[in-house]
């Protein structure tokens, strides 16, 4: 587990020495996020060392939030003074971003050609609880197979 974490605030570190020596606009979390990305598509072998430990870090993704609610409360004053454009830039800002995801996703998919065709499903009656209608019970076809008993 500190392997990991070491492994994880070194690349933030670098990043955030990358942001401030280039005085960009990036935030050095995010660089560094890119750095790791790059790292583990380049070494795969550093994503097997990493990758349960990581797992396990994620258990505790909700403790980061604490800071931000506390700060919420402490300028809950300020917050319910400027309520109104806090609202309306959240609803945009959200409205805006699935759009531009929506986008940027259309485009990808526009790169990448077509893959070829799906394998034909198995024909066997017991290779899928569906029938050809896709409803899970017996077609009266079926039905009509079955000797009663």
């Amino acid at each position: 587990m500190i392997k990991t974490f070491t492994v994880l605030l070194a690349y933030q570190c670098l990043g955030e020495l990358i942001a401030y020596a280039g005085n960009l606009p990036i935030p050095g979390a995010v660089i560094g996020m890119i750095l790791l990305l790059a790292s583990l598509s380049l070494r795969p072998g550093l994503s097997s060392a990493i990758e349960s430990d990581a797992l396990a870090l994620l258990k505790f993704l909700p403790l980061l939030f604490v800071p931000a609610g506390v700060g919420i409360m402490v300028f809950a004053g300020r917050v319910a003074h400027d309520l109104i454009p806090i609202a309306v830039s959240v609803v945009v800002c959200t409205a805006l971003t699935i759009v531009v995801t929506a986008l940027v996703g259309q485009g990808l998919c526009a790169l990448w050609p077509p893959r070829a065709a799906p394998v034909a499903p198995l024909t066997t009656p017991s290779a899928s609880p569906l029938h050809a209608d896709g409803n899970t019970a017996p077609a009266a076809a079926d039905l009509a197979k079955v000797e009663p008993s």
